[in-house]
């Protein structure tokens, strides 16, 4: 490891011009100063190039590329250029949109130097609107271990991992990239498969991000139940669920929760596909067939007791 380790921001951008200087501007004011930040633009068709092309003259640590055709479209595979291009011992995701408080990375550069551990999660809050630029300068935070212990509360979103929230050693990177058929949920199937991996990470208890919120995103996509990512997050699911049998970490709690979600997604065949990639003996399936068609029911009994529960 170097002295002074180099940080590589990876920054995927489309049609973001009305922001993105805004955001160039946070990762110029970082008072940690040895990083790179590759811009990898995924076809825009607005006028993001010129507004950076005075940027890119006067500040050779920004580099711009265009995603070309070995690369998916879409963030996942902008995001692996970027991957591919980067030199840094660190490796740190942020969006054209967003803002990054000042010491993000001087913060995650300390705690991976100074312990033995493969990642640094932080606190990422959201804004919409203008940006507060009151930052918390403070050094003083808690902290906790994560490692593949964890991992059921990871995928349950007990134990949140946003993309621009995780700083990650090269080293994480080195045999994973990301799926670049999925629209959404492909951040949480990579992050899984390193998570179970690594040996551990730390979570620090400090706002370190900023993430910009907007009417249309792929997150709402999701929430109007969009065709693409529904499907996009079954396929997230299956390849999951393969990592995690890959590696003999499959529960029966995590199952169980699998299995509930896959009730919203008979259209593509989630259960199936869950039950045949975990190759189970003719008891569990019977097993789990039995657990699934009672869902409904139970669930329904589920609601009607907390409904209850809320009305005393």
């Amino acid at each position: 490891m170097k002295i002074t380790p180099e940080v590589s921001i990876i920054m995927a951008t489309y049609n973001r011009a009305q922001y993105i200087m805004e955001s160039i501007k946070s990762i110029q004011d970082q008072t940690y100063k040895n990083w790179e930040c590759i811009i990898v633009d995924d076809g825009g068709t607005d006028n993001t190039e010129d507004i950076l092309k005075p940027l890119l003259k006067e500040d050779k640590r920004f580099r711009y590329l265009k995603r070309i055709s070995k690369y998916q479209k879409g963030l996942p595979g902008s995001r692996n250029y970027g991957l591919d291009e980067a030199k840094g011992d660190y490796i740190i995701f942020f969006d054209d949109d967003d803002i990054a408080h000042p010491q993000n990375l001087e913060i995650c550069v300390y705690e991976l130097s100074t312990k033995d551990i493969s990642f640094c999660r932080y606190i990422r809050k959201t804004f919409t609107g203008d940006f507060d630029y009151n930052f918390d300068y403070s050094k003083d935070y808690t902290s906790f271990y994560i490692d593949k212990s964890d991992i059921n509360k990871i995928l349950k979103n007990e134990l949140q991992f946003n993309s621009c929230a995780v700083m990650w050693t090269k080293e994480c990177y080195s045999t994973h990239r990301y799926t670049e058929h999925l629209k959404y949920a492909e951040e949480w199937e990579v992050y899984a498969r390193i998570l179970t991996s690594v040996c551990r990470g730390i979570s620090i208890n400090k706002d370190l991000y900023y993430g910009r919120k907007h009417e249309v995103s792929v997150t709402g996509d999701f929430g109007n139940k969009k065709e693409s990512s529904m499907a996009s997050y079954a396929d997230a699911i299956d390849l999951v669920i393969q990592n995690l049998k890959q590696k003999d970490l499959i529960t029966d709690e995590i199952l169980r929760y699998f299995i509930q979600i896959s009730l919203d997604y008979k259209k593509y065949n989630l259960y199936e596909r869950i039950i045949s990639t975990l190759n189970l003996s003719a008891f569990e399936k019977l097993k789990w067939k039995v657990f699934y068609k009672q869902l409904p029911l139970r669930l329904y009994f589920y609601r009607i007791y907390t409904k209850s529960r809320k009305s005393r």
